[in-house]
């Protein structure tokens, strides 16, 4: 679990293709060989730190909330980490789910 956020707990995360084939805005570091979803504390840090994150080209991206506990879920699901990240895109914590 986290130190930083409650099981409960609304968060932002980054969605591709909002209103067509949506799916959480994923990262890889290929250096520790880590899949990662990013999770902001606040909108406007999500929306910040969308700047620092990898896209794809010519698809659309939108900050949305999500309940801690579902992300958690569905990231073990699909073997994804979670990164809580600030607007800046600095690692505050990394979460196993």
């Amino acid at each position: 679990m986290s130190k930083l956020i409650d099981k409960d707990q609304w968060v932002w995360v980054i969605i591709q293709d909002p209103g067509g084939v949506e799916q959480f805005l994923g990262q890889q570091d290929a250096k520790k060989d880590e899949d990662f979803i990013p999770v902001f504390l606040e909108k406007e840090e999500a929306q910040q730190g969308l700047g620092f994150l990898v896209r794809k080209k010519g698809l659309k991206y939108e900050a949305q909330a999500i309940q801690f506990e579902d992300l958690s879920q569905r990231a073990g699901e699909y073997g994804f980490m979670l990164f809580v990240l600030n607007g800046a895109g600095e690692v505050l914590e990394k979460i196993k789910s």
